[in-house]
């Protein structure tokens, strides 16, 4: 199944993420869970819900409110669904943005990064049709069906409908992770591909540390990897 594509090129995933870095931006965090996770990696607050068990560390990733998603998402016709566990988590009436370093897995499978190095250093590759292999594994792994006894999260009804080809912004988030890797020769021949194909790679990546606060990891990220595009 194709994800949707705005007339810019970018598909329903890179618009979720965009529009949610804005949301955040545009209210200075008003927007966001009463918890102040908008910027939780810099925050080291548990939460403690009564008679459960707190956590070892709040997750990383910023969050808004469902309804403030729902809000923006569906005018624009993003199914907020099809993108949970994938970009998104929701968890109790607040949606978490995944950050980058936690896709590593979900991007690259079981086997890690090193076998999508070697078969972009290793081929004319082109990007655009790289399936990276987590993908296909993440799409197996969802079960619509959640743990009996347990809080039922939004699902997609049938995980074959899942796409697991590539899109734009998955491509920049492997980008990333190549980068944060240490992995340079696979990363400049990886955006080279990526700037041969067209400038909705370069553009999503400009327009995400636009959005991104100053100072995260995410927007140190996309900087660093922006570095390596030839000049």
């Amino acid at each position: 199944m194709s994800v949707p594509q705005t007339q810019g090129g970018l598909e329903e995933d890179a618009r979720l993420t965009a529009l949610f870095l804005w949301t955040l931006q545009s209210t200075n965090g008003e927007a966001a869970s009463s918890n102040g996770a908008n910027e939780s990696e810099e925050d080291e607050t548990d939460d403690e819900d009564e008679g459960e068990t707190p956590p070892k560390g709040k997750a990383k990733g910023y969050t808004l409110v469902f309804d403030v998603v729902r809000r923006f998402a569906q005018p624009l016709g993003i199914d907020l669904p099809r993108w949970e566990d994938r970009i998104i988590k929701n968890e109790k009436g607040v949606v978490r943005l995944i950050p980058v370093s936690e896709r590593a897995k979900q991007l690259f499978g079981e086997k890690g990064i090193r076998p999508v190095v070697e078969e972009i250093e290793s081929s004319k590759i082109d990007t655009g049709q790289l399936l990276l292999p987590g993908l296909e594994e993440f799409a197996a792994s969802l079960n619509p069906k959640k743990a009996r006894g347990k809080r039922v999260k939004f699902a997609v009804d049938d995980p074959s409908d899942i796409d697991v080809s590539a899109t734009i912004l998955d491509r920049v988030h492997a980008a990333m992770l190549l980068q944060s890797g240490g992995q340079s020769n696979a990363l400049r021949k990886f955006i080279k591909a990526e700037i041969e194909r067209g400038p909705d790679f370069l553009r999503l990546a400009n327009a995400l540390t636009a959005l991104c606060p100053k100072g995260s990891e995410e927007k140190r990220f996309l900087d660093a990897m922006l570095l390596a595009v030839p000049r």
